[in-house]
């Protein structure tokens, strides 16, 4: 699909990158050796973060900064995703190890890769990422405002494809959202930011530790009890997530609340977890009708799964 983005910020940056930390050094301080321990090997194309040039910013979030790269040597492009940690706060040092074991970890087509991964004297983890020319599907969305069925059924199948594998491993992403789902050269989705994912599921914490952006919770993560999320397993809750951004494809707002609405967090609580069945337009096809509706089931128990919905029409090459 032919996607375009908007370019932003096209002042190149005249910050140098921060030295690299020898490891050794940093295995002294004891609250970064579990971080450490999690630490993928460096790519053999990238020996130190001295070898990239920052061109630009291309986003903000999760208490880092995400910049458009160049190898010096080589003239590849990554994206670098720049991860500032306060030694003196346990639960950012523990998530930012939990993203760098699932980095570690996952190698699918549809899921943004990462190629190595640094640490700094300051205190910031640095993530080569592989670069997503044409951003985000936020990014997407606020020029084209809404998009077709046809394109929006490649979104739902590629970001299953990248939930079936990650799903596979027993990790659940947590934060599925249009910001998160990144746009390549050849129009190709992916799923990025595993700021808040976890490894292992089937515990309450699990699902309640996963914080995520709560627009697009599910409603047994953001009232546990109502909804019994305590014996939840976290992949449902990607699921729904992902029927909130394909309807949001459609209709080209966040859909949940009346369009102009503040989605404050008491409005979204009651739209999430107490509004009526949601009325999906009549413009839209049955499959979509049909497909949406499987994502958007409020009991998770009853909720489609990824297979299922791999299957259904909507996503499959059927429709």
């Amino acid at each position: 699909m032919a996607l375009v983005r908007k370019r932003r910020h096209r002042q190149g940056l005249r910050l140098s990158l921060p030295p690299p930390l020898v490891a050794a050094d940093l295995r002294k301080q004891s609250h970064y050796a579990a971080l450490l321990s999690a630490i993928c090997p460096t790519s053999p194309d990238i020996e130190s973060l001295s070898d990239l040039e920052k061109l630009d910013v291309i986003g903000h979030g999760n208490g880092g900064t995400v910049y458009k790269v160049r190898n010096r040597k080589s003239s590849s492009v990554f994206a670098l995703k720049v991860l500032r940690l306060d030694p003196n706060v346990a639960v950012i040092r523990h998530q930012a190890a939990c993203e760098a074991e699932i980095l570690k970890r996952v190698d699918s087509q549809f899921v943004v890769k990462c190629l190595a991964v640094f640490d700094t004297i300051e205190g910031d983890l640095c993530f080569v990422m592989e670069h997503m020319e044409r951003g985000s599907l936020y990014d997407e969305l606020r020029v084209r405002v809404n998009l077709p069925e046809c394109v929006i059924s490649r979104i739902a199948e590629g970001v299953l494809r990248g939930l079936q594998y990650l799903h596979g491993m027993q990790i659940v992403h947590g934060d599925i959202k249009p910001s998160n789902l990144l746009i390549n050269g050849k129009g190709e989705v992916k799923i990025a930011d595993f700021g808040v994912s976890k490894i292992g599921v089937g515990t309450r914490s699990a699902c309640i530790m996963c914080m995520g952006t709560c627009a697009y919770m599910s409603p047994e993560r953001v009232d546990s009890e109502r909804w019994n999320g305590g014996n939840a397993d976290g992949f449902a809750g990607d699921v729904w997530s992902l029927g909130v951004v394909l309807l949001e494809c459609f209709v080209g707002h966040y859909p949940l609340v009346s369009l102009g609405e503040t989605p404050d967090w008491a409005v979204l609580m009651c739209s999430i977890c107490f509004g009526e069945r949601l009325e999906i337009p009549e413009t839209a096809s049955p499959e979509f009708r049909s497909f949406v509706r499987r994502c958007l089931e409020k009991d998770w128990r009853q909720r489609g799964t990824v297979n299922e919905l791999l299957a259904h029409p909507f996503a499959s090459r059927s429709f």
